[in-house]
């Protein structure tokens, strides 16, 4: 059996479906995950552990197939014969192996494309320096979110950009600025190291793939109050829970200096869930969540006033703030999610029911003045 045939067949699958992800675990068939649900392929079920390790043993390097023997888990990017890329993660589970093959489109996309709302063009726009964080779970599309900003950043400003990746995702052309992309594993071995000596190598912007830990957390802040631009992706579901999680990663004590820290270089916290579109060429489209971080959200945070935000956020419209039931709004008056699916995902169906109604006689007495 060509495991590296039936391998790439597994991954040319993924484009000619529409595919996001592919799932191998021991004992069942393979999954595609499509529009945002597990999709069984008509494949032979992978009997044991050693099927799968046979099957994904062919395009990981041997050292890094040493590391999985020795740590049970492995990040890694591919890139096959076509320059198709995937991130992919291998771990054990319950002593069996089993994978996780994310699809990376080759283009990186616009905010448009990505029916994106203005105020992420906007934000990147008018920012230079500071901390923009980007929040949401996984498979949210997160990545690929920072991506369309670092490219617009790429093709607009001559800076020095360094990505610091695991693995490297999206590969940024040197445009207007230039780019330097670091995958831990490949090109530095860990973050730690990679952090450490980020500020010798001159970078005007900073992509930091997750901030997972203190450090990470540390690094970011101040290099954004050192007058960098910061990018970052954090697991969390809302503006709020990111913020939370910022102080988590950092003792009680240090709070206080946190806060202070934060409230002097937070640009903005911008969230999102993907949701089922109506239109199945689409897919799905992304709710946000956005907190700016202006003078009176600072104060806020540097105050432990934090109770006070989602209002701030909610009352803002004009400044671009947004939380999620205005953006599921919009996407039903856009006719671009379904109002039953819209309510699924609602943080509060009775203040989605509350906000659809108020935009439906907005807009009735907007053309009751049309015709008079």
């Amino acid at each position: 059996m060509d495991l590296t045939q039936n391998m790439d067949q597994l991954l040319k699958g993924m484009a000619k479906h529409g595919a996001s992800d592919l799932h191998l675990k021991t004992g069942v068939q393979p999954y595609y995950r499509i529009s945002g649900r597990l999709h069984k392929l008509d494949y032979p079920a992978l009997e044991n552990s050693a099927a799968v390790d046979e099957l994904i043993r062919p395009i990981v390097p041997d050292e890094k197939w040493q590391r999985y023997q020795e740590q049970g888990s492995l990040d890694l990017s591919y890139r096959d014969d076509y320059g198709n890329r995937y991130r992919i993660n291998v771990f054990r589970s319950m002593g069996d192996s089993t994978a996780a093959f994310r699809r990376i489109n080759s283009d990186i996309p616009s905010y448009e494309s990505l029916h994106l709302p203005k105020i992420y063009n906007n934000l990147i726009e008018k920012t230079f320096d500071g901390l923009v964080l980007v929040g949401g779970v996984t498979g949210c599309g997160k990545s690929t979110t920072l991506a369309a900003m670092l490219e617009h950043v790429n093709s607009t400003r001559g800076v020095h950009i360094i990505t610091l990746e695991d693995p490297v995702e999206y590969t940024f052309k040197n445009e207007k600025a230039i780019v330097s992309q670091r995958e831990i594993g490949l090109d530095v071995p860990s973050f730690h190291d990679a952090l450490k000596y980020l500020m010798r190598e001159d970078p005007d912007v900073v992509f930091i793939g997750e901030m997972r830990d203190r450090d990470t957390m540390m690094a970011a802040i101040q290099a954004a109050e050192t007058g960098h631009l910061v990018f970052g992706s954090i697991h969390t579901q809302d503006c709020m829970q990111s913020l939370a999680r910022i102080l988590e990663f950092f003792p009680r004590q240090e709070h206080d200096f946190i806060r202070s820290s934060l409230a002097n270089s937070l640009s903005g916290v911008l969230c999102q869930r993907l949701i089922p579109a109506v239109d199945p060429e689409i897919g799905r489209v992304p709710a946000t969540e956005v907190l700016l971080g202006n003078a009176t959200v600072r104060e806020k945070i540097r105050r432990t006033e934090d109770e006070d935000i989602p209002a701030i956020i909610s009352g803002s419209a004009d400044d671009g703030m947004r939380n999620f039931t205005t953006s599921l709004a919009e996407l039903i008056a856009k006719d671009m999610i379904a109002a039953k699916v819209a309510y699924e995902y609602a943080p509060s169906p009775e203040a989605l029911k509350s906000k659809v109604k108020g935009i439906e006689v907005s807009a009735a007495t907007m053309v009751g003045r049309m015709k008079g």
